[in-house]
């Protein structure tokens, strides 16, 4: 069964960054294509970043040339870094993979 453990919110100011990290306890864990996603307070779910198997990326419009994903196949890991971060970035950040997502982690930029 797939697991996921993000982990790296907290408080930062705007213009700050972080860097978020997904754990996954999978067996092959090179075969997945690996997501964040965010949810702000009374807004939907929203897709933030996604990295394939092949390592292509794919980017909110919101969030591009600031965030970058990456993944660390050897170590069961992805990645989020998050650059330049505005108030509006301040929500839950999660990790999913097919229908497996993580706990979530708080992200809030604020001065």
């Amino acid at each position: 069964q797939v697991q996921l453990v993000e982990s790296g919110g907290g408080l930062v100011q705007p213009g700050g960054s972080l860097r978020l990290s997904c754990a996954a306890s999978v067996t092959i864990f090179t075969f997945y294509t690996m997501d964040w996603y965010r949810q702000a307070p009374g807004q939907q779910r929203e897709l933030v970043a996604q990295i394939t198997p092949d390592l292509t990326t794919n980017y909110a419009d919101s969030v591009k040339g600031r965030f970058t994903i990456s993944r660390d196949n050897a170590k069961k890991m992805v990645y989020l870094q998050m650059n330049s971060l505005k108030p509006e970035d301040t929500a839950v950040y999660y990790c999913r993979t097919g229908d497996r997502w993580g706990q979530g982690t708080q992200v809030t930029v604020s001065s």
